[in-house]
């Protein structure tokens, strides 16, 4: 992946002269506001008048006069009116995207959800399909709708994302252009009117668009941009690989799963973003005890296990599920046998007596293994079951 604050359309032009699949180019912002679709509807005139075939797919204006005039002189795949509960609601037509099968796709908001009845569920996944199929996709989107970053945004802001993108979608870009402007300019555009109609700037700023908030997405944003491109800067350099001598570079990343686990989801986004900052592979490992056979289990911790573990595979984490008397044992083999470096576990909110009596999986770890790395993870347990 690479990665820039401002990239020339020739540059984009040049990954696409140098490959088959469909590449993704993403402009990465922290706000509504900063410019996404503007600067997105701006390459598109310059590729066009270069010769290019790109074609808008979804593009959303937001009432913003100035995004709006852009639109002018760019080809349009009309979009698919969708009626869902008594409204009719506008959603990208993949299908017709296809069909008209153009060098370069635009698809604005890329984290929405699709009305009941598409193809996919998620237009990430449309745009998954548009570049399976060879077509090259400049797509937007800002940072707080990334899957691992969801608990964080919560915490720093209140306010929970509901519309998510897996981490690994952001694996496929092959280049990305953060958007970056100061607070003090964004709130400036936001009380002119040129982000919401003037009605909705106070409700706006007494909400989401807290300076306080704004600052932290802001940071988050940059942060993200800036460990995209060292993880290119070491993937450059085979990390990961053994190199000469028998030395080699860190491990892998193991996080441990039980059947329902409090907060098992915020367990897993702090691991993607751990493994991500670590640039290396990571294992979801779940083992099976005989008394949590499926059989065995309640339908609602199962349904638990299974959501975490979808979350897991959607967050780039490959999923191993083991059978054993003994979990701390059959995690200890594992993690021996799979160049693990590092484990990661959720820590116990059992009394110490408890405790005292039988010890815990993380603390026969901390007994058994000292050559891990081992990371104890105390997440919140609020909205989870006990």
């Amino acid at each position: 992946m690479t990665t820039a604050r401002r990239a020339r359309p020739e540059d984009f032009l040049e990954l696409l002269e140098r490959s088959q699949r469909g590449k993704l180019k993403l402009y990465l912002g922290f706000a509504a506001g900063v410019g996404k679709t503007f600067r997105m509807l701006e390459e598109a005139h310059q590729l066009r008048k270069r010769g290019v075939d790109v074609v808008g797919a979804l593009v959303e204006t937001h009432g913003r006069a100035d995004t709006a005039a852009l639109i002018d002189g760019l080809e349009m795949v009309p979009e698919r009116q969708v009626e869902y509960r008594g409204v009719v609601v506008k959603e990208l037509d993949l299908d017709g995207v296809l069909a008209r099968q153009p060098a370069i796709a635009i698809v604005d908001e890329i984290p929405h959800t699709n009305a009941p009845g598409s193809r996919n569920r998620k237009r990430y996944q449309d745009v998954q399909d548009l570049l399976t199929a060879g077509i090259h996709v400049i797509g937007a989107m800002n940072v707080q709708h990334l899957e691992s970053l969801n608990d964080l945004i919560e915490r720093a802001t209140g306010v929970r994302v509901r519309e998510t993108v897996p981490d690994t979608f952001l694996e496929l870009t092959d280049q990305v252009v953060n958007l970056d402007l100061s607070v003090e300019d964004l709130l400036d555009r936001l009380r002119a009117g040129k982000i919401y109609a003037p009605e909705k700037v106070a409700w706006a700023v007494e909400h989401f668009f807290q300076g306080t908030n704004l600052t932290t997405l802001r940071e988050l944003a940059l942060r993200e941009v800036a460990e995209s491109l060292e993880r290119t800067a070491a993937d450059g350099k085979g990390a990961g690989k053994p190199v000469a001598g028998g030395a080699r570079t860190r491990g892998r990343l193991m996080v441990c799963l039980s059947s329902n686990p409090p907060r098992g989801a915020a367990l897993l986004r702090r691991a993607s973003r751990m493994a991500g900052r670590l640039n290396t592979d990571w294992f979801a490992v779940y083992v099976e005890t005989p008394g949590e056979a499926p059989d065995r289990i309640d339908a609602e911790t199962q349904r638990h296990l299974l959501d975490n573990l979808e979350l897991a595979r959607q967050l780039g984490a490959e999923v191993v599920r083991l059978r054993s008397h003994d979990p701390a044992a059959a995690l200890l083999d594992f993690a021996r046998s799979h160049r693990v470096s590092d484990i990661m576990v959720g820590r116990s909110r059992q009394a110490w007596w408890r405790q005292a009596l039988r010890r815990s999986v993380a603390q026969r770890l901390v007994d058994e293994e000292s050559d891990l790395d081992l990371h104890l993870v105390g997440v919140e347990e609020e909205g989870d079951r006990p």
